[in-house]
């Protein structure tokens, strides 16, 4: 596939690598002459200095020809007039944008070939939030991503001394909870993964994936780990778009307070949440944090723009008692460094970003892909499709389908049924397939498995 990348930032740069790693014609087009070369000295790929939006450098990128583009540049106007340019001269045939300004994305119907032809809007923040909320919504889940339309969902916990699995086989879940069914994708033990069978044994600090229905998230984590108590008291530093979002979707159900420290941005915050009480001031503040009860809050979560102000009040607050650190941190080499101290939980928006991007790049039918483990791996919903002469997969069952090493199937839905991996389940044309990929390398194995033969035509 030729893509074109407009933008070499930490979203360009990743969705680069990962693509140029799976045998694409791939060109990254940046005003950044040195960035650019720092990414063709890494990459298999081509690279074109200037304006993103300019015909004469779309020309020289190869937009006559190219397959799909993706703009990511820092701006939403320069994504937008780049992709309308790409259409009207070049008829690029896939255009993805990313739009950052709420009042852009509130008048979706701008987005029209009539108007501006965007054919995928991709939103960080709108990600970014949904991430978080549901790491709310699960206390003591280091990830969680849904599938299906939410009728499934992967979640991913760390299994403690003391643990009900800790020292046991996995097939005592099973025993513990007959009417539950799960299926543990796969476990990061000291960051290896290891692809489980039946009597694997849990360690504790074991970073366990499972799949289940929604409904059977929360029994299924009381068996891997003590739960966490429902959180009630939330403390967001940083009243961004990020910020704000959270504060909206959440504030009706949950004790929401942000800390702002623009005065202008506290009154504007002031008259548009209704439930949240604003702070004016530095969340890095210990005075502050310790006059507004830091010890009694549930999740304190760092979302400003500036990565070591983040890391540096997350670390405050949990050193004053708040009992989970949820911390936003762009930078990438960061996020390893300071997850599982006293940060709990690391955000990497350019992880979040790009999996929903991948959704849209890769070869096949596939509704979802997720990033997890800061990009060690992904998980995959695809859609199986033809029938038995035509597909690899369709009308086999589990144990008879080409087995992809570092690669399981964890669930299928099929209509609104979630059916659990099993090795007599027998997949058929239509179902949502859900895999868990540890080695990206088998990414085109996996999607050949699902491509139907010419016969099926």
């Amino acid at each position: 596939m030729k893509i074109i990348i407009l933008g070499a930032g930490q979203v360009g740069g990743s969705l680069a690598m990962h693509l140029a790693d799976e045998q694409n014609d791939i060109t990254i087009v940046d005003k950044d002459g040195d960035r650019l070369k720092e990414l063709q000295d890494r990459f298999d790929i081509r690279t074109v200095t200037g304006s993103a939006s300019h015909p004469d450098v779309l020309a020289r990128a190869g937009a006559e020809d190219a397959d799909l583009l993706i703009a990511v540049t820092n701006s939403d106007e320069i994504n937008m007039i780049a992709c309308q340019v790409s259409y009207a001269l070049f008829h690029t045939p896939t255009k993805i944008s990313r739009i950052r300004a709420q009042a852009y994305l509130q008048k979706l119907e701008l987005f029209d070939d009539k108007f501006i032809p965007i054919d995928v809007i991709i939103s960080p923040e709108k990600l970014v939030t949904k991430n978080i909320m549901r790491l709310i919504e699960y206390p003591g889940a280091l990830q969680v991503v849904d599938f299906a339309d939410g009728k499934v969902q992967l979640v991913a916990v760390k299994a403690y001394y003391g643990g009900p699995m800790v020292g046991a086989e996995l097939t005592e879940i099973r025993r513990h909870m007959p009417n539950v069914d799960t299926r543990v994708a796969a476990i990061f033990r000291r960051d290896h993964a290891i692809m489980p069978s039946a009597n694997t044994v849990v360690e504790a600090d074991d970073e366990v994936f499972f799949i289940a229905a929604k409904e059977d998230i929360l029994p299924v984590m009381s068996e891997l780990r003590r739960l966490d108590k429902p959180y009630k008291r939330i403390l967001i530093a940083g009243g961004g778009n990020i910020g704000e979002r959270l504060c909206e979707a959440i504030e009706n159900r949950y004790q929401t307070k942000l800390i702002e420290q623009s005065y202008a941005r506290c009154r504007d915050l002031s008259g548009s949440l209704k439930r949240t009480i604003v702070l004016h001031g530095n969340a890095s503040d210990k005075d502050l944090l310790i006059a507004e009860n830091i010890e009694d809050v549930d999740v304190f979560c760092a979302l400003t723009n500036d990565d070591e102000a983040n890391i540096m009040s997350s670390m405050l607050a949990k050193r004053l008692g708040a009992k989970k650190v949820i911390t936003l941190i762009a930078n990438p080499a960061y996020v390893d460094l300071v997850q599982g101290g006293e940060i709990d939980i690391a955000i990497s928006p350019q992880q979040i970003t790009l999996g929903s991007l991948l959704t849209h790049v890769r070869r096949g039918d596939i509704s979802n892909v997720h990033s997890l483990r800061r990009g060690a791996a992904e998980a995959l919903e695809m859609i199986a499709h033809g029938d038995a002469k035509s597909s690899k997969i369709v009308g086999r069952r589990l144990d008879e389908i080409e087995k992809v090493e570092g690669s399981s199937i964890g669930a299928v839905v099929r209509g609104d049924q979630v059916l659990i991996a099993h090795r007599y389940l027998v997949i058929e044309s239509d179902d949502h397939v859900i895999v868990f990929l540890t080695d990206k390398s088998k990414i085109k194995q996996v999607e050949r498995l699902f491509q139907v033969g010419f016969n099926f035509f």
